[in-house]
């Protein structure tokens, strides 16, 4: 099975049918519910800025206005966000692990940090079990996504 597969109509494809279309993967953000309004927005571009790095299939093409001003590409389907307590967090990492499924995690120590190399070895510094996890990010069939977020529920 692709993970750049959804399920569609070809009228959809073409933007004629508004039917919702339903997708085979799904890309969810998990961030700590206690974290400051700007905390959470950081950490949700972030945790989701490497993910078409490791899986390329779920970014588009570039976007082009009509005036032929390029622009970057985007994801091809919607990012979940979802929100729960440290114990959620954590439980969700390690799931998530657990099923081999690409993940990002945005720890307490990396809003202290100020560049990607201090952040890299904010990370490192502490075994995997004591992370304090803020914020993940992951991708993968649904079905196992959605075992990853129990507990979690859809950010207000």
């Amino acid at each position: 099975m692709s993970t750049d597969t959804a399920t569609t109509t070809p009228a959809a494809v073409t933007g004629t049918d508004r039917r919702p279309v339903r997708f085979d993967t799904k890309i969810a953000v998990l961030l700590r519910d206690d974290l400051e309004t700007w905390q959470r927005l950081n950490v949700t571009a972030f945790l989701v800025s490497g993910l078409g790095t490791r899986v390329p299939e779920v970014v588009g093409e570039p976007y082009e206005d009509a005036d032929g001003t390029a622009y970057l590409p985007m994801f091809r389907q919607p990012v979940l966000v979802f929100e729960g307590g440290k114990e959620v967090l954590t439980a969700a990492r390690g799931r998530a692990l657990g099923r081999s499924l690409p993940c990002s995690v945005f720890t307490s120590d990396l809003f202290a940090t100020g560049n990607d190399t201090d952040n890299r070895a904010a990370v490192r510094a502490v075994a995997g079990d004591e992370l304090d996890v803020v914020g993940l990010a992951v991708h993968g069939p649904r079905n196992a996504v959605d075992k990853v977020l129990k507990g979690a529920r859809m950010h207000p």
